[in-house]
């Protein structure tokens, strides 16, 4: 009896000796927590989504555990509870770029190093490690250059934006509404949310339709919305792509969106780039070695694509 009770107390023992020293049985793992968007928002996101958990497997020195909202309070809340769980790295894709400070104070506070991916936030930059993000407002200017190179005599355009208060929706909308506010020959038609949604894109869309104003533009900040964008003009016969009577613009280069292009359906489309879990694990790798990370900002390179010029080479190379 006295040996089981000995064995009973020396196994309690070493239970919480592991408690403490925050190890149990992914002992040596770096654990990460990942806050991201929902990955059925949209192929940019299931892509994103994908290379994360490719890369932060146990394989590869990592206990991964992942979180998913669009929206920040159910973020913010996943981020407190993987502070709690002793992650050593919090990587943050946020749904929008409001009201992280104090989270990530409560982080610096018990040492989880906070790494951005993906979407930037309004935060003090000493509140994370690093951010390897796209350039949003770049990907707008770069849509809205190529669109004003288009020489139109009047633009009709309905803007479909993303989940609103997004790094996205802020970037890519951002171009428009310049262009917008400082040309007399620039009018929105309408400019709502669809939440990256192609459903709610095709209704918005069909409302316009439905109440029969000109239009001769689609300026979609996402694949997906384009895509229900183009499912409405196509319900009530009205053409698009080159050539055509209504100009579909959209972002992320999905595959099946870079088809599109090189069918001359649609007219562009925005890079955005997805795979940023080698960065991320590059630089825990430095830090973990104990050096110094000193590029705060790591932008993705991206580009934009033309249906006259897009190859099936693109297509194949830059397609998600």
């Amino acid at each position: 009896m006295k040996k089981r009770i000995l064995a009973l107390l020396m196994a309690m023992v070493m239970v919480f000796a592991m408690a403490a020293c925050g190890k149990g049985e992914d002992d040596g793992l770096i654990k990460v927590g990942i806050i991201n968007n929902d990955p059925n928002e949209s192929g940019y996101r299931t892509a994103n989504d994908a290379d994360m958990k490719k890369m932060f497997t146990e394989a590869n020195g990592y206990s991964a555990s992942f979180a998913y909202s669009l929206k920040n309070d159910e973020q913010i809340q996943a981020a407190q509870k993987f502070i709690q769980d002793g992650v050593d790295y919090l990587l943050l894709s946020a749904a929008g770029t409001a009201g992280w400070d104090s989270v990530l104070k409560e982080a610096q506070e018990a040492g989880v190093q906070v790494i951005l991916f993906d979407r930037t936030i309004d935060a003090d930059p000493s509140l994370y490690v690093a951010s390897i993000v796209s350039d949003m407002a770049k990907e707008g200017q770069t849509a809205v250059d190529w669109l004003k190179g288009q020489d139109l005599a009047e633009y009709n355009v309905i803007h479909l934006q993303g989940v609103m208060g997004s790094a996205a929706q802020i970037g890519r909308s951002g171009a428009l509404d310049a262009e917008v506010a400082a040309n007399a020959n620039w009018n929105l038609v309408t400019q709502q949310t669809a939440e990256w949604s192609a459903e709610k894109a095709q209704q918005i869309v069909q409302s316009v339709i439905d109440a029969g104003t000109s239009f001769n533009v689609i300026y979609a900040e996402n694949d997906d919305m384009a895509k229900g964008a183009v499912a409405a003009l196509d319900k009530a016969n009205i053409s698009h792509g080159v050539g055509k009577d209504v100009i579909i613009m959209g972002f992320d280069c999905n595959k099946w969106a870079l088809q599109e292009l090189l069918a001359k359906n649609w007219n562009y489309d925005g890079q955005c780039n997805p795979f940023q879990a080698g960065y991320i694990d590059e630089i825990i790798k430095k830090l973990e070695a104990g050096e110094t990370i000193t590029e705060k900002t790591i932008i993705m390179d991206e580009k934009g694509f033309d249906a006259n010029t897009i190859t099936e080479e693109d297509v194949n190379n830059y397609g998600i």
